[in-house]
């Protein structure tokens, strides 16, 4: 080391994550849902948990929730540890539950006044922050009319607008985009992008579809209770090379012996179609359609890599599994 490095001083300490998950561990009898599952989330970050049904996501929601205990772990929000349960730790926390919540019969600005009400609000900070909450979601101009005229991106929206009225730092989404349509869901994903950039927000989101989980800025994919990689989109799509080949037929399992013993190309059963990587698919395509008679194959296709060709890859499951 140089004099000139000795004489600056000691480096900046790294900055603390927002939330710091450690080794996080639950049972439900014998079945194991989660298996010492650990990540970080930086302020402002976007987190996603990908998974099928029954890989431990509403688990590890439930528990950074504090709906339910933790049989082992540590978690520490902005470098102190911290309990799910504490108030000091849900005092800075906003929870969107899969299930609507809002109440049907009130008007969006009600359900939002509601929610500050619940949150201990006064009524002078309750009063701008609403508004500002209807302006943030973009439903000012509706916001006095009942719930139940709204559209479901819209509920939803107000049920995101709920949970903000106390301005937490951290947010959990259970399946966000559950119910609602794409134009919906992409003005949803518009205002909370809109939201870490504003506030710094860390957002921890639960899905099981792949194309909700390309907004997260990073991603861990959960399987069986335990993370099997993470990293960012374009990281998680570098595991799969080049493009994917997938073909339907009548018999999955012989298709893909047929293209590994004939072409000396790995080919995976993937519920009930072949899953086949290959440097250039459109040259592959016409290959592997001449090894099978008429009527032997329904569909076969190619395609750049998506995140649920990287889970099929890395545990040999869909998402739909």
């Amino acid at each position: 080391m140089s004099l000139a490095e000795l004489s600056a001083g000691p480096l900046p300490a790294a900055p603390q994550p927002r939330l710091r998950v450690e080794e996080l561990r639950r049972r439900f009898g014998a079945r194991v849902a989660l298996a010492g599952v650990s990540f970080d989330v930086q302020p402002g970050e976007i987190f996603g948990l990908l998974g099928p049904n029954g890989a431990g996501k509403t688990t590890a929601f439930r528990l950074l929730s504090g709906l339910i205990p933790a049989d082992g772990g540590r978690i520490s929000l902005d470098g102190h540890p911290v309990s799910p349960t504490s108030r000091p730790y849900r005092a800075r926390l906003g929870v969107v539950f899969q299930e609507p919540s809002i109440d049907l019969k009130l008007t969006g600005r009600e359900n939002l006044q509601l929610g500050a009400a619940l949150y201990g609000l006064p009524t002078a900070l309750a009063r701008p922050r609403v508004t500002e909450t209807l302006r943030l979601m973009d439903l000012e101009d509706r916001a006095d009319e009942l719930a139940s005229k709204y559209s479901g991106g819209m509920r939803r929206r107000i049920e995101i607008g709920r949970v903000l009225l106390h301005q937490p730092s951290l947010l959990l989404l259970d399946e966000p985009g559950r119910g609602v349509d794409p134009e919906a869901l992409r003005r949803i994903w518009e205002q909370l992008r809109d939201l870490r950039t504003r506030r710094a927000t860390s957002l921890i989101v639960t899905t099981h579809q792949a194309e909700e989980a390309e907004q997260c800025d990073r991603i861990a994919l959960l399987d069986q209770g335990a993370i099997c990689a993470s990293g960012t989109p374009d990281e998680l799509r570098a595991r799969v090379a080049g493009d994917v080949i997938t073909v339907r037929g009548d018999s999955a399992a012989e298709i893909a012996a047929t293209v590994t013993q004939r072409l000396r190309l790995e080919a995976r059963v993937v519920g009930e179609q072949v899953v086949i990587e290959a440097p250039r698919g459109p040259e592959i395509i016409p290959r592997i359609a001449e090894l099978f008679g008429p009527g032997r194959l329904a569909s076969i296709a190619t395609a750049r890599p998506t995140l649920a060709d990287v889970f099929a890859k890395l545990t040999g499951r869909g998402l739909s599994a």
